[in-house]
């Protein structure tokens, strides 16, 4: 069996050279910031020559344009520097969170 780990996202890139380093985190289920949102916790890092970096990144820009393809994720258009300035819309999820049946792991700290 192989270990897993879970992560709610990447909280800093660090490059030194040829080395770069990704911390992930995760969401406190106790601990809170001054604006009572869960607050992130350093949890590991991974660290990769730039080459294998830049690899990685190509796999999940990969991996985002099916999700994209997919309908999972909503990405906004680019705006064309000649084109006239519009008023921003927002970008909504494909189902906002009210209406959306959640599965029994998801945890506590996005509902």
């Amino acid at each position: 069996m192989h270990a897993e780990l879970y992560t709610d996202g990447i909280d800093e890139v660090t490059i030194g050279g040829s080395i770069v380093r990704v911390d992930l985190v995760s969401l406190s289920p106790t601990e809170r910031d001054a604006s009572n949102a869960p607050r992130k916790v350093f949890r590991q890092r991974l660290i990769f020559s730039a080459e294998s970096f830049a690899n990685s990144v190509e796999v999940m820009q990969n991996a985002l344009q099916g999700l994209v393809d997919a309908g999972v994720v909503q990405r906004p258009r680019p705006r064309t520097p000649a084109a006239a300035p519009q008023a921003s819309a927002r970008v909504e999820p494909a189902s906002s969170v009210s209406d959306n049946p959640r599965s029994p792991n998801v945890s506590s700290n996005f509902r």
